[in-house]
């Protein structure tokens, strides 16, 4: 008796894996191994001390465990994730051990975490078979949960249904099984019978999965509904709940919303930020996202990844290159960078800052590269003019066992066609065709234009011909594309007119700016004119900048400049510097300076930084013998500091 007390004041000071061992030794010596008691503790001390594995042999050797020592092991297991050792107790303690409502919690909960929808089927008929599973509640939500995480809501709502007076755990499990099973209607349905029908009160957790189903279908409406309950039920809103409506008003876009409950927050925590960032970044307030999370970094809130992206988001879209580097810095101090998702976006945010080789660094630092980061960099150097360097990569990725996705096929037959080298268009022809692309529309339409740049103006008639009856609008228009590029405006007329009688194809503005750029290249004034009013009127689409450009660009061509000045007086929209640079062309062309002089005006009120619209009209005063007006412009490029870009040319040898 005195050795059993000795050894339980042992059990309770046993901290250290070497004094477990001893004590083990002690009960083997003393017989107290046999006691089912003694023998518990010990397995619990294992559980606590020693690999996963040892303590399940020393379980195994308690000569009658019972139901409770049994689900105190099952819970071990569970605690620490091992759920295929939890079935397996379970499946070997039916031979010894009739499980109760603990068991079958712990085996359940095993089962939604592997999603074995045929073990858990098993284990809810043996619930059915031996016990009253029907008035255990606890029991039903596990049952509603398992069948939710495998897929199988039908069953979850058959489980749910058999309970005639459910509970509010019950509710909202079944709510949270529909919103995580991205059938977020359901779940909005059933919390309305909840409240409704049955006049059940939501708790916090329910009201989260509800805002969250919300968002899921963006239904703002709905979000506001449930943010006024929750201000109606009067009791103080914890922060899960207010970051949870605060994600909803930031996907919503509803940016004013979003930034009135920020305001509000007395508790305010890093995800709470992440949200309100991320409104304002995807939202076109990128200065204030970037304000923000300059306040929450000084108010030292340590930043997550999260936040860091949303905020290299916003220096991306408004091309802040400086403030990108300096949260660069910052994600490189806290070890952010080593997270793929934030390499990604700063090589985006370098791509779209016009500064490809700090992307590269970034792409080079990355220890795991996947599909993203491999793509960001490609379609950063199309995006950049870096076509040589786009092939290279593409050549390195598929070497690397990452395959395309249809973008990147696009991007990289961009490419291609812009450095016009027919032989590689045919094996990335031939690549489109093994890799299963040539059904998309984009890259078929991609590779048609991409071989009439190349010159090959009869591969991408076959192409497009190949295609018989499966041609959409975009198809369809690049091929009125390429034959503009070849001057074939009479050819593309033709397409055109074969397309609207023989197909049930519709055009739309890119078409039609595709074949007014094809009258504009061959001259063709009075065509260009009627499709341009078949557009207008015909087929009730309004003109943008870019088809008004084509026709003042048409008229200019021609020297009608007094008609396309009529013209652009005409327009109904604002009228964009593709318009005016049209005319300003044209008026180089034709030495009318006077016209020049309007456009030019015009264009420096839009783009006040672009040297090339200072030259062309200072060239047209020079011409003119206007020597001073010249001389004041070229003047004025130097004081602005403005530079003119260079052309470029490419020569393959």
């Amino acid at each position: 008796m005195r050795s059993r007390e000795i050894v339980l004041k042992l059990v309770r000071v046993c901290t250290t894996a070497k004094l477990l061992t001893q004590l083990h030794s002690l009960t083997i010596r003393t017989g107290l191994n046999h006691d089912t008691h003694f023998a518990a503790k010990l397995t619990e001390l294992y559980f606590e001390l020693l690999p996963v594995q040892t303590a399940r042999k020393v379980f195994d050797e308690i000569p009658h465990p019972s139901a409770a020592t049994c689900n105190r092991i099952l819970q071990r297991f569970c605690g620490k994730k091992r759920y295929g050792e939890v079935l397996s107790l379970f499946s070997s303690m039916l031979s010894f051990q009739k499980p109760d409502h603990f068991t079958l919690l712990f085996a359940l909960k095993a089962c939604s975490a592997l999603k074995t929808l045929n073990f858990g089927k098993t284990i809810h008929g043996f619930g059915i078979k031996h016990g009253n599973i029907h008035s255990n509640m606890f029991l039903g939500s596990a049952l509603i949960e398992f069948y939710s995480k495998c897929g199988d809501m039908d069953d979850a709502l058959r489980v749910f249904e058999e309970y005639t007076k459910p509970d509010l755990v019950l509710w909202t499990t079944l709510v949270t099984g529909y919103e995580q099973s991205f059938k977020p209607d359901e779940a909005l349905a059933v919390f309305t019978g909840m409240m409704m029908t049955r006049g059940i009160s939501p708790d916090p957790v329910t009201l989260v999965t509800v805002v969250s189903a919300c968002t899921q279908v963006l239904n703002l409406k709905a979000g506001k509904s449930v943010h006024g309950l929750v201000i109606r039920m009067g009791s103080e809103i914890p922060l899960p709940l207010l970051n949870s409506l605060l994600n909803l008003y930031a996907k919503t876009g509803s940016i004013e919303y979003a930034g009135n409950l920020f305001r509000m927050m007395e508790e305010i925590d890093v995800i709470s930020w992440s949200c309100i960032i991320s409104c304002c970044a995807h939202n076109g307030a990128t200065d204030r996202a970037i304000s923000l999370f300059d306040e929450m970094i000084h108010k030292g809130v340590e930043p997550n990844s999260v936040c860091v992206i949303s905020a290299l988001q916003a220096c991306e879209a408004c091309c802040n290159l400086e403030k990108g580097r300096q949260i660069h810095e910052l994600a490189f101090q806290k070890g952010l960078e080593l997270d793929i998702l934030v390499s990604t976006a700063l090589i985006d945010m370098y791509m779209s800052c016009c500064s490809p080789k700090e992307a590269s660094m970034v792409f080079d630092r990355m220890l795991n590269k996947d599909v993203v980061s491999w793509f960001a960099l490609l379609c950063g150097c199309v995006q950049n003019g870096m076509f040589y360097k786009s092939m290279q990569i593409f050549c390195d990725m598929t070497a690397s066992d990452i395959q395309p996705d249809a973008t990147v096929m696009v991007k990289i037959l961009v490419a291609c066609s812009e450095l016009g080298i027919t032989h590689l268009t045919s094996c990335l022809h031939g690549h489109v065709i093994r890799g299963g692309f040539f059904s998309n529309s984009f890259v078929r339409a991609s590779l048609i234009e991409c071989y009439a740049k190349c010159g090959s103006l009869g591969e991408a008639v076959n192409v497009f011909e190949g295609l018989a009856d499966d041609k959409d609008i975009v198809v369809w228009s690049s091929m009125f594309a390429g034959y503009g590029i070849h001057g074939q405006a009479k050819e593309s007329i033709k397409l055109f007119r074969r397309m609207v009688r023989d197909s049930s194809v519709g055009p739309n503005k890119v078409t039609f700016l595709s074949i007014l750029a094809a009258c504009s290249h061959a001259g063709l004034v009075e065509e260009g004119i009627e499709f341009f009013n078949m557009m207008l009127n015909e087929y009730q689409m309004m003109p943008e900048s870019k088809h008004y450009a084509i026709i003042v660009d048409l008229l200019g061509r021609t020297g009608e400049l007094d008609k396309a000045i009529c013209f652009i007086n005409q327009m109904h929209s604002q009228v964009g510097a593709h318009v005016w640079g049209a005319l300003l062309g044209a008026c180089k062309i034709h030495q009318n300076a006077e016209i020049g002089e309007v456009a030019a005006r015009n264009l420096l009120q839009l783009d006040p930084v672009h040297a090339g619209y200072y030259i062309l009209l200072s060239n047209m005063y020079a011409v003119d013998g206007k020597w001073d007006d010249a001389a004041g412009l070229r003047s004025s490029i130097k004081e602005k500091q403005l530079k003119k870009i260079t052309g470029q040319s490419v020569v393959r040898l």
